[in-house]
């Protein structure tokens, strides 16, 4: 399947590179003002590292999938956003799901395959409590790359969820 130049530079900078930009700040941000009064951030109790990184392996996919798809429809309408073609659309109808249920997923995969993993292998190394200063850069970097993996998926998704309705 050969995308074209739209669809890949859609894909890979507008889906990618500014999502991972753009979550890095704002996640900085939101760990800032969340703990910016803490002494430090331990790794479990109410407000911890396991916490926040199991909310946001959840919260950022589940939330990339509901915005990125009315983007992409949205992209379609307007025409800015050229529809994959039949050829292109997978073969199984797996990508025929609504904007909430592939958030779901997404946010159950990110929580199992990404904090859970994160949080054990922290756990497992009997880490430390973080200072604030280095948890907001460590969330912020972790928050970056969970939007650089999942929002491209996300959109692709997306694409080829929106593609079926708006065949040339």
């Amino acid at each position: 399947m050969m995308l074209s130049d739209r669809h890949k530079r859609f894909l890979i900078v507008d889906q990618g590179i500014v999502p991972t930009i753009f979550n890095f700040v704002l996640n900085g941000f939101i760990c800032w003002a969340l703990f910016r009064t803490a002494e430090s951030v331990p790794l479990w109790s109410e407000s911890s590292v396991g916490v926040d990184l199991l909310v946001t392996a959840f919260v950022l996919p589940f939330l990339t999938a509901l915005i990125v798809s009315g983007i992409v429809s949205r992209e379609l309408r307007a025409g800015k956003l050229p529809p994959l073609s039949s050829d292109q659309l997978p073969l199984s109808g797996w990508f025929k799901r609504s904007s909430f249920v592939r958030g779901l997923l997404l946010g159950i995969c990110g929580v199992i395959f990404a904090a859970i993993t994160l949080v054990w292998a922290l756990d497992l190394g009997q880490a430390q409590p973080f200072t604030v200063s280095s948890f907001i850069l460590f969330k912020a970097v972790w928050a970056g790359l969970l939007a650089m993996i999942f929002t491209p998926l996300v959109a692709w998704w997306a694409l080829a969820n929106a593609s079926q309705f708006h065949q040339t």
